[in-house]
C-alpha cells in the first residue's frame, strides 16, 4: 500500500485533516498558535528521528540537503501552519481546512510552467470538481450566524499559494538518492527550530507550558504529524507534486466533518453540498490514478 498513490493520498490527507480541529482545541485553550505550530514540526522531527535511527542507514548533510530542508521548512510548514492557526479562531476549523483544496489547481499551473508532469484529463476534471466544491463551501461564508471576515479569508487563501510553491519546489530540488524519512526529519527540525525561536521572542519562555492544558490533543497532534510526514514524502516521490496537492482536498472533508461532529460547528446546506462535490472530485482523481 505504501506504493499506491491513492492510498497515500487518502491516508496523508486524512491525517492532515486532523490538524484543523486539534488546532481549534489548542487555540480555545489559549495555546499560542506559534507554540502549537512548533509542536507539530517538533513532534514529527522527534518521532520520525526515532524511526530514522532504527533504520541505521547513513544520511547526507550536504549543502543541497540543507537548502532543501530550509526552503521546505519555511514555505511548506512554518508559514502555512502559522496562517492556519491564526485563521481558525476567525473562520472555524472546517472553513479554514477548505482553503487547502485550492492548492491542486495552483500546483497544476506551477507544474506546467516548470515542465513537470501534466495531469491526465480525468485527473484535471477531479481537481476542477474539487475546486468547485471548495468554492461552494467558501460561498457559505463560514458558520451559521458567524460570517467570516474578508481579511481572514484572504489570509487563509495565501496558504494554498505557499503549499503549491512548496509542492513544485520539493520535486524540482529533490536530492539524489534521498532517504525519505531523513527528508521529513531534516525539514521538520529546521521548521521546529525557526518556530521555537520565533515563539521564544514573541511569547516568552513560559508559553510552551500552555500545551499542558490540552495533553490529549497535544499527543494526538504529535502522532498525526508524525504519521502524516512519514507518508508525505513517499507520496511526493510516488505520485509527484500534482497528486500530493490533492491531500488538501481530503483534509478539507475531514476538517469540516470533525468540526461539525465533535466541535459543534454548524454550517449551512451549501457547505455540505460543497463537501459532497469535493468527495466526488477525490473519486475522479482516484480513478485517474488507478488507470495510470
Amino acid at each position: 500500500m505504501l506504493q499506491s498513490p491513492v492510498f497515500l493520498l487518502l491516508a496523508t490527507g486524512a491525517l492532515l485533516g486532523l490538524n484543523f480541529p486539534l488546532g481549534k482545541i489548542a487555540v480555545a485553550a489559549a495555546v499560542p498558535g506559534i507554540v502549537w505550530a512548533t509542536l507539530i514540526s517538533a513532534s514529527a522531527a522527534i518521532f520520525l528521528g526515532v524511526v530514522l535511527a532504527s533504520q541505521r542507514k547513513p544520511v547526507r548533510l550536504d549543502a543541497r540537503h540543507l537548502r532543501y530542508f530550509a526552503v521546505t521548512a519555511v514555505i511548506s510548514y512554518a508559514l502555512p501552519n502559522l496562517l492556519v492557526l491564526a485563521a481558525i479562531p476567525h473562520l472555524g476549523s472546517g472553513l479554514t481546512a477548505i482553503f487547502f483544496t485550492l492548492s491542486p489547481i495552483l500546483t497544476v499551473a506551477l507544474s506546467a510552467l516548470a515542465g513537470l508532469r501534466r495531469p491526465q484529463p480525468l485527473e484535471l476534471a477531479g481537481i476542477g470538481v474539487g475546486l468547485a466544491g471548495a468554492l461552494l463551501v467558501v460561498s457559505g461564508r463560514g458558520e451559521i450566524g458567524r460570517p467570516a471576515e474578508l481579511v481572514w479569508l484572504a489570509a487563509a487563501a495565501l496558504v494554498p499559494v505557499l503549499l503549491a510553491c512548496g509542492n513544485v519546489y520539493r520535486t524540482l530540488d529533490w536530492p539524489e538518492d534521498a532517504n525519505l524519512v531523513w527528508l521529513a526529519v531534516g525539514s521538520n527540525t529546521v521548521s521546529a527550530l525557526l518556530l521555537a525561536a520565533a515563539a521564544l521572542a514573541t511569547t516568552g519562555p513560559g508559553a510552551a507550558a500552555s500545551i499542558l492544558a490540552v495533553p490529549g490533543a497535544a499527543l494526538a497532534q504529535g502522532a498525526a504529524a508524525a504519521g502524516m510526514f512519514f507518508l508525505y514524502f513517499r507520496l511526493q516521490k510516488v505520485g509527484g507534486p500534482v497528486t500530493l496537492s490533492q491531500i488538501g482536498t481530503a483534509a478539507a472533508g475531514v476538517g469540516v466533518c470533525i468540526g461539525a461532529v465533535l466541535l459543534g460547528e454548524r454550517y449551512p446546506a451549501v457547505v455540505w453540498a460543497g463537501v459532497a462535490v469535493i468527495a466526488a472530485g477525490l473519486m475522479l482523481t482516484a480513478i485517474a490514478r488507478r488507470r495510470a
